[in-house]
Formats: C-alpha cells, sequence, structure tokens
C-alpha cells in the first residue's frame, strides 16, 4: 500500500516544516548566544547533521532498506538510532542553547503540530495504510498533546502557569508520545506483534512513510525533553532557613 499522493505529499510538507522550524530555532538560540563571549553559531553543523539524517532515512526508505522482517530488524535499528540522537541533541550544548534561549510559551506550543499529525494518521486509516488502533478511532489519544499544548502555551504566556501545571502535561504527552510508539511496534511484523487485525504497520518502512518515526516522532520526543530541561534550569527550590547556634 503505498497511499494516495495527497497522503504522502502531506507527510513530506509536515516534515519539511519541522525542520524549518528546528532549524529557525537554533538560529534563533544562535543570536542569543551571540551576547556570550567566545560562543560560536551551532547552525550550520546542527543543519548538516539533521539534513544527513534528512537524506539518509529517506534514501534508506526508497530503496527498502528498511524492514521489521530481517533480522536483526532495521527497522528497529533505525528506530534506536534515531531515539539516540535525540536525547543526545537534547543534553548536548545545542540542546542547552535552545532550552536556554526558548521561551517556555514556545517549547509547550510547538506540540500543537501533534494535530494535523493526528489528523493525517486518521486520513492513512481511511485509506487502508494504518491500522485502527493507530488513530485516535482506535487507542492512539496523542491528540490530546496537541490540542492540550495549545492551551498551555496560553496560560503560560499570560504567566498564569505554575510549575506543577507544564511538568504534568509534559509528562502525559511524553506519556502519550510512548504509548502511540508502543502501539506502532506492536503492530509491526514482529514476533512479537499484538495487533493482527487490520493492516500491518509496515508503510513507515517506505518513503515517504520513514519520515513519520524518523522526523514526526523525534521532533515531538525533542521537545519534551527541552521543556524538562527548562524546568528543570528555571525551578529554584525554598532555601531551608538558616538555623542561628543560639536557637539550639
Amino acid at each position: 500500500m503505498t497511499g494516495s499522493f495527497t497522503l504522502r505529499v502531506s507527510l513530506i510538507v509536515l516534515s519539511a516544516l519541522l525542520s524549518v522550524a528546528f532549524l529557525y530555532a537554533v538560529r534563533w538560540s544562535d543570536r542569543q548566544a551571540h551576547r556570550t563571549p567566545g560562543r560560536t553559531p551551532l547552525l550550520g553543523r546542527s543543519s548538516l547533521v539533521f539534513g544527513v539524517w534528512l537524506l539518509a532515512t529517506g534514501v534508506a526508505g526508497g530503496m527498502g532498506v528498511l524492514s521489521f522482517e530481517t533480522r536483526p530488524p532495521t527497522m528497529l535499528l533505525m528506530l534506536v538510532a534515531g531515539g539516540a540522537l535525540t536525547v543526545g541533541t537534547a543534553f548536548s550544548r545545542l540542546g542547552t542553547q535552545l532550552a536556554t534561549a526558548l521561551p517556555l510559551s514556545v517549547l509547550v506550543g510547538f506540540q500543537a503540530f501533534r494535530i494535523p499529525v493526528e489528523l493525517w494518521l486518521h486520513r492513512g486509516y481511511l485509506e487502508g495504510v494504518f491500522p485502527v488502533q493507530m488513530t485516535y478511532a482506535g487507542f492512539n489519544f496523542d491528540i490530546v498533546s496537541g490540542m492540550s499544548a495549545v492551551i498551555v502555551a496560553a496560560i503560560i504566556w499570560k504567566g498564569r502557569a505554575p510549575t506543577p501545571l507544564v511538568m504534568g502535561w509534559n509528562v502525559l504527552g511524553t506519556a502519550l508520545l510512548a504509548t502511540i510508539v508502543t502501539i506502532a511496534i506492536l503492530s509491526a511484523p514482529l514476533p512479537i506483534r499484538v495487533f493482527t487485525e487490520g493492516p500491518t504497520n509496515v508503510w513507515v518502512t517506505g518513503f515517504p512513510g520513514v519520515w513519520l518515526p524518523a522526523v514526526l516522532v523525534q521532533a515531538a520526543l525533542l521537545g519534551h525533553l527541552l521543556v524538562f530541561r527548562k524546568l528543570a534550569s528555571e525551578y529554584k527550590p525554598a532555601s531551608m532557613p538558616e538555623v542561628s547556634p543560639s536557637s539550639t
């Protein structure tokens, strides 16, 4: 199943928009970092690494290199590599720069991109590309992350969002992301497959389907990790009162 022209082009467009948003965020954070003497810009290096990842996954998908049925499953290896790259980025100098420079409302509001992603997934289900459990008609409630991101970002922007609210939202969004990734894996042709009804989740092994886990999922994960870093850097626990010797 190749999916309709609209489905394929929509994924390419979504991936392109997220790529532009990422590079723009790096450029913005570079400008902020320039205020610190001796800091070198990271846009060029980030563009190279991201461009190589985008090209490599796209070519691998187009050439049929990725599969759940090889031993070891090359698709799972790509997922692990993508996750490692994303986590590494989040806790690298670039991740520190992004978490420091970007407002919390922007980092949270960014997750609104998951609304069109979920609508796109549902369209794929209607076309017989994805099984129902990978959409909001089944067990995928990731659209809640996108819709709530708009609300929480607005509250943050107005200065009325307590840290526990943002932290709770971020934990929920991360959990929902982990849930749909797990469902997608359990819908693939693997020995651990649980969902056997409907189409098998193999469209993501080709092009442009591979950019769903390689770009869109990684973008959501990076966004959540940066929010965690932002909250950790801004949270200052209340200091314990000093006890004078005379009071003992």
